[in-house]
C-alpha cells in the first residue's frame, strides 16, 4: 500500500535541501537530502500536493518553481517555525517543523511575490538606504 504524500516540506539551504513528506494524516513518510537539481525534478515528476518553505533569502524562487509545476504553495514565516523545533537545530528537524505549523488551518503564511514585485521592492529600498545620511554616495562626476 502506497502513502498518498499531502504535503512536502523544505528546508532551503546552501548545497543541498531537506525534504520531509507528509501523509495526510500527519505522519512523515519520508526524509530525504536532494540537490537542487534533484529538487527541480522531484517537483516536475511527482502530483501536484502542498509544499511548504521556510521564508528566507532564496525561498521565493523555490516557491515559483512549484508554483510552475502545479503545486499549492504556503510559505512559513521562521518565527513560526522556531517554536516546531523539537531536537537539535539540523536541517532534518527543520523540514519537521516546517511541516507542523502548516498542516495547522488556523495558521497564516506569508504571501508569495512575483519576480517583478520582489525585484521592485528590492531597489525601492537600496534607494531608501542611498537616501540616508549615513550612506556616503557614489561620486557623480570622475576626478
Amino acid at each position: 500500500m502506497t502513502t498518498t504524500i499531502y504535503m512536502r516540506a523544505f528546508d532551503l539551504a546552501k548545497g543541498h535541501l531537506q525534504v520531509c513528506a507528509v501523509a495526510a494524516d500527519g505522519t512523515a513518510s519520508y526524509d530525504r537530502v536532494l540537490s537542487r537539481a534533484r529538487l527541480t525534478a522531484l517537483l516536475a515528476e511527482h502530483s501536484a500536493c502542498v509544499v511548504a518553505v521556510e521564508t528566507c533569502a532564496t525561498s521565493l524562487y523555490w516557491v515559483r518553481v512549484a508554483q510552475d509545476h502545479g503545486h499549492e504553495v504556503q510559505l512559513v514565516p521562521a518565527a513560526y517555525v522556531k517554536i516546531f523545533v523539537e531536537r537539535q537545530k539540523n536541517d532534518r528537524a527543520d523540514a519537521q517543523a516546517i511541516a507542523e505549523p502548516a498542516m495547522r488551518p488556523t495558521m497564516r503564511f506569508v504571501a508569495v511575490k512575483s519576480a517583478e514585485t520582489q525585484a521592485r521592492t528590492s531597489s525601492a529600498s537600496a534607494g531608501e538606504r542611498w537616501g540616508r545620511r549615513d550612506i556616503p554616495r557614489p561620486r557623480t562626476t570622475i576626478p
